[in-house]
Formats: C-alpha cells, sequence, structure tokens
C-alpha cells in the first residue's frame, strides 16, 4: 500500500475513531484526523510486531482491523496525556 493509501486509511480510520471514542479524543476532527493516520502507521507496527504481519492491501481485513486496534491505541494514548494537567 503507497503513502496515499496509507493517508486516505488513516483519516479514515481518524473519522470512525472520533465517533467511537468522543470523549478520549479532545480536539476537533483536525486532531483526529491526524490521530488516525499515526494510528494506521502504529497498528501496522504492532502488526508486525506481535502477528508477524503487517499492513496489507486497502481492501485486505486485515489492514482495517490493525489500523482500527492502532488508531485506538493511539487515541487512548492522547486522551491519557492531554488529560493529565
Amino acid at each position: 500500500m503507497g503513502i496515499l493509501g496509507f493517508i486516505i486509511l488513516g483519516l479514515i480510520v481518524g473519522a470512525i475513531i472520533k465517533n467511537v471514542m468522543p470523549g478520549r479524543v479532545g480536539g476537533g476532527w483536525g486532531t483526529s484526523l491526524v490521530l488516525g493516520v499515526v494510528g494506521a502507521i502504529v497498528g501496522g507496527w504492532i502488526g508486525s510486531l506481535v502477528f508477524r504481519t503487517g499492513l496489507g492491501d486497502f481492501f485486505d481485513i486485515r489492514t482495517w482491523v490493525l489500523a482500527l486496534i492502532g488508531g485506538a491505541v493511539v487515541a487512548g494514548a492522547y486522551g491519557a496525556i492531554k488529560g493529565r494537567k
């Protein structure tokens, strides 16, 4: 999957995470979309370490599941860090 696919996947994951975890992701939609892109990258990294598989094609279910897991991890970490004042 190319960089453009990664960005599109991350934007979609960011929108899903914003709707699923509205209280954890502060900021606006822009923050959520950036966290989604970072989450897609983290999901690919987690998949390569834990499951010995990275992100596949754009329409592969494994790619979407890993990206959503990564997005949830990044959004949770962001919420925990931002929640501390």
